[in-house]
């Protein structure tokens, strides 16, 4: 098929280069513009951007397609279907009527559970015992189309939102080439009205770990946001950014450090098993802790 492809992010590039191997005529590629990165604050190509240059496929970065001349240009690319993955602009009626089979979203929950920015890490949070992949037919609202297929997967008990998002990418990559294959046959089923939620984008406010939680929660918050935007505590006037984590049993004041790296929470304990000192990079938790002059207390 001729294919236009939106995408950004890391996520996305499996997906392009699956359906590239796959032989379709991919005809643009869509992804945000450059941004500054690194210490020098250069424009830095996202993920997508590069991976098009590699696979020497041409790419556009428009800020918006609100206007008219954005979307006579993508109507032009004369596409049989536009194949949309974390592509981060909201594609109004006219580029979504454009292509003649629609736009496909892939989207990495089982839909209606968790529209939205950030399916995988609430999946997470939640403690949800499985996620998967949806591939849907895109339509105005944020994410209610009718889904084409879907794939489920359990979400392992010590899996980190970059574990997922990586198994994720790679089912995601395989479900759009096999629904490509299949487009003609395949029936949209509506979803219900019943068991949605919202993935809403996390906050910045919700990454400090409040010790006063259950240990179930507080190792869920912590595998949840790792590694990005990552959950935190206090060690002294140091940001201690907490990366892996498990519930086991324990008792005491919630932040105390009972033995090694188990902190004390407001019911049980949890074990650290990876962290990240701010300027640093992540280090297993006997390796943190050798590092100390001595043996912290507690966890702020």
């Amino acid at each position: 098929m001729r294919i236009v492809f939106m995408g950004t992010p890391e996520f996305s590039v499996p997906v392009l280069r699956a359906l590239a191997a796959a032989g379709h005529d991919i005809a643009c590629v869509y992804c945000q513009p450059p941004r500054p990165a690194g210490r020098g604050k250069k424009d830095r190509p996202s993920p997508v951007q590069a991976a098009a240059s590699e696979l020497g496929l041409p790419v556009r970065h428009p800020i918006s397609l609100k206007d008219a001349g954005a979307q006579a240009e993508f109507a032009a690319l004369n596409a049989d279907v536009a194949v949309v993955v974390a592509y981060g602009l909201i594609l109004p009626q006219a580029v979504l009527d454009a292509p003649a089979k629609g736009c496909l979203n892939i989207h990495a929950s089982l839909l209606p559970r968790w529209r939205g920015a950030a399916p995988i890490h609430r999946a997470i949070m939640a403690g949800d015992a499985e996620t998967g992949i949806c591939i849907m037919q895109m339509e105005a609202g944020l994410d209610t189309g009718p889904v084409l297929l879907r794939q489920a997967t359990p979400i392992g008990a010590e899996e980190t939102t970059s574990d997922l998002h990586d198994r994720l990418s790679g089912m995601g990559a395989d479900l759009i080439v096999q629904a490509l294959a299949r487009l003609e046959t395949l029936r949209p089923d509506p979803q219900p009205d019943t068991g949605v939620t919202y993935a809403a984008k996390i906050d910045k406010a919700e990454t400090r770990i409040d010790w006063t939680q259950p240990a179930e929660q507080v190792a869920r918050l912590i595998r949840g946001m790792s590694p990005f935007p990552g959950a935190w505590c206090a060690l002294g006037d140091e940001r201690l950014k907490l990366l892996r984590a498990q519930a086991v049993a324990g008792q005491g004041a919630p932040g105390t450090i009972l033995r090694d790296l188990v902190v004390a929470c407001g019911e049980g304990a949890v074990d650290i098993t990876q962290v990240q000192r701010q300027g640093k990079r992540p280090m297993a938790a006997a390796e943190f802790l050798r590092g100390l002059q001595a043996p912290p207390a507690r966890l702020d």
